[in-house]
């Protein structure tokens, strides 16, 4: 029911929410408006759901659509709903934990429908998740971040995505699927029961990108150094640790042009697009809902 022409507030999960200028552009290029990215949310709640359950999120925002400035978000803002679940943690690097952050945990459609009214349109995840009595278990999952240099693409990307899957299947590892990160490149995430602290999973995961690198130094690279990556893709192994986040599976990306999305891809599409017989691209707004019909 309509407040004014601004405003309406709207029943969601039992919740009620005030949503404002829903006809805002938020992608100028293709007209896409802030009503169609909460309907986006809305839509693809049941998968990302799942990806954020128990997740800290913290939030990229952009008010004035990405035409403007945007700004990184991780402690809950004020006037919050009371509902949104919150987790507070001592903030990374601070000297005896005396600084804290208060992240929500979004575990609804109406969490999710209150984010998009906030023009938070990327939602950022660490690789753990919380207890129910509020502390960091152990990541449950290893994630590699594997990002084209100039010269290199997403068929390069897939290419060392299945390298990178024979490698941590013979270790054990069976659980694995890929990103396209609705930016450059992929992300590979393999599935973790737990039982490791941070640090050995940063460990494996920069034995990973050292292991890519040796055997195919022609394609992989596993140093930061920019003048290194020249046709290469670098195994971006730094996400895994207490403080990083990587781009939530299923969220959007405040990128100028056309919205996209980290849409998790079927391993017969980096084949595919490896071997030459398909072009594999990142996927859109519309192209994401198309593939849950």
């Amino acid at each position: 029911m309509a407040e004014s022409a601004d405003h309406v507030r709207v029943e969601v999960d039992g919740r009620t929410l005030r949503l404002s200028s829903l006809d805002k552009v938020l992608y100028p290029e293709t007209g896409t408006t802030k009503a169609q990215v909460i309907s986006y949310y809305a839509q693809v709640a049941p998968l990302l759901l799942e990806q954020l359950r128990d997740r800290a999120v913290t939030r990229i925002r952009w008010p004035s659509g990405t035409g403007g400035p945007s700004f990184f978000e991780k402690n809950l803002p004020r006037g919050a709903p009371s509902w949104i679940r919150t987790v507070t943690l001592p903030a990374p690097g601070s000297t005896k934990a005396r600084e804290t952050i208060t992240y929500p945990i979004i575990d609804s459609v109406a969490g999710l429908t209150w984010l998009a009214n906030l023009a938070a349109l990327e939602l950022h995840v660490h690789q753990w998740r919380v207890s129910p009595s509020g502390e960091a278990l152990h990541p449950d999952r290893l994630v590699v971040d594997l990002d084209p240099g100039p010269g290199a693409g997403l068929a390069e990307c897939s290419q060392v995505a299945l390298w990178a899957r024979d490698i941590l299947c013979d270790m054990g590892i069976q659980e694995l699927w890929p990103v396209t990160s609705g930016s450059k490149g992929l992300q590979l995430y393999a599935e973790l029961d737990g039982s490791h602290p941070v640090a050995v999973v940063r460990e494996v995961a920069q034995g990973l990108a050292v292991a890519l690198e040796a055997a195919h130094p022609r394609l992989v690279v596993s140093s930061m150094v920019k003048a290194k990556r020249g046709g290469k893709v670098l195994v971006d192994w730094s996400q895994n640790t207490a403080s990083k986040t990587t781009i939530c599976p299923w969220s959007l990306r405040g990128k100028l042009g056309r919205p996209t999305v980290a849409a998790p891809r079927e391993w017969t599409e980096l084949e595919d697009a490896a071997s030459g017989r398909a072009l594999l691209e990142q996927l859109s707004l519309d192209d994401a809902l198309s593939r849950m019909a």
